[in-house]
């Protein structure tokens, strides 16, 4: 089956080319229905993109909640063994800056099971190589859950200094990093970490050796050696100085660990694309499984393609009273068959279609 481009969204387009990208990677389709019960996500609140969730009763009376996350549903479902899946979804959450439920168009991956440093370092390559499909300019950010446990580790204070200490980290705010720092009563080796970390941004292949210089424990030292494993493998893939080195964009930390990234596009005023590391969820919802994936927000393509506008016919044929309707039908198809569209309407028609008139015969074709 041949698919012409003309008659598909740019988020149409995109999904397309993301499903068979997946694909040759081996991951299998994965379809999901379009409500849970409303408890899972209840319980895992935290973890989810809104603060609000549409929710119904089914003929029982149970409390139902229509998908505002895929990755939930698929690690709930997840039994056993290796699980590498691709999806091309809606959820249903509120939009940004909105006060009223959207249905948002997502695609995206999860890896599930036993997980090495090939199969991490296929999904991150998987990520940039969706950006590719998404825009010409893109940057990944990616960052270390490990090293800002190492900074924690390294960090006695209140829950909330630390928590403090975490928002200037993610604003990228580094005199307010300094102060917190004062609060938490950290020495000069210990700020210095934490500042580097707030101001930390460039390609892996220069920041990762800002990063080592102001590691202080074990826990640092294995993020650094993560990402010099990642650094390498983008390396060979010369998609290198698109992979940048940014801590603003860490998750949450009862459910995220290692690697976290998040893909930008010129154009977009957001992230388009999401994901990350994520045994802790695993380890939440009872499975014994490690897990990586992310997620693709088509919705947002729209702000580097605007809609298209509805193309006009090729070919408006216009018929008399008296034609006969198989001499009607035999033109338009012999154009169809040339590769127009064609319009077919009576003389007496009211409909407006702005494009070239032919056959305006009155009694039947020309």
């Amino acid at each position: 089956m041949d698919l012409d481009s003309r008659y598909l969204t740019h988020e149409e387009c995109v999904g397309y080319t993301l499903r068979k990208l997946y694909a040759g990677f081996g991951y299998s389709p994965y379809k999901l229905s379009k409500f849970e019960p409303y408890d899972l996500y209840a319980e895992n609140r935290s973890f989810l993109a809104g603060e609000h969730i549409l929710t119904f009763h089914d003929l029982n009376g149970k409390l139902m909640a229509l998908k505002p996350d895929l990755t939930l549903s698929i690690m709930k479902n997840y039994r056993a063994g290796q699980q590498k899946v691709y999806y091309n979804e809606y959820v249903y959450r509120e939009g940004s800056g909105e006060r009223e439920f959207r249905e948002i168009p997502q695609a995206g991956i999860e890896c599930i099971g036993k997980l090495d440093a090939y199969e991490q370092f296929e999904v991150l390559y998987l990520a940039a190589e969706s950006m590719k499909r998404i825009s010409e300019k893109w940057i990944l950010n990616v960052a270390s859950m490990r090293t800002v446990e190492g900074l924690l580790e390294e960090t006695e204070t209140d829950k909330e200094t630390r928590n403090a200490l975490l928002t200037c980290l993610r604003q990228k705010n580094v005199p307010g990093m300094e102060k917190q720092c004062r609060i938490a009563g950290l020495d000069d080796t210990r700020t210095a970490a934490w500042k580097t970390a707030a101001a930390l941004y460039g390609p892996l292949s220069s920041a990762i050796g800002r990063l080592e210089a102001v590691t202080m424990n074990d826990t640092m030292r294995g993020a650094v050696e993560e990402l010099r494993k990642v650094q390498s493998l983008f390396d060979m893939t010369n998609d290198g100085a698109c992979v940048h080195l940014d801590f603003s964009i860490i998750s949450d930390r009862s459910y995220y660990n290692g690697i976290v990234f998040k893909g930008f596009a010129q154009g977009v005023h957001t992230e388009v694309l999401s994901g990350g590391r994520y045994d802790h969820l695993a380890e939440h919802l009872g499975k014994k499984a490690e897990a990586i994936g992310f997620a693709v927000y088509l919705d947002l393509l729209n702000q580097i393609f605007p809609a298209a506008k509805r193309s006009a016919p090729d070919v408006r044929l216009c018929y008399g009273a008296s034609a006969d309707p198989k001499d009607v039908f035999q033109k338009a198809l012999a154009l169809r068959q040339e590769g127009k569209s064609v319009f077919v309407e009576s003389e007496e028609s009211d409909a407006n279609v702005e494009t070239c008139t032919i056959f305006p015969g009155k009694d039947g074709i020309e």
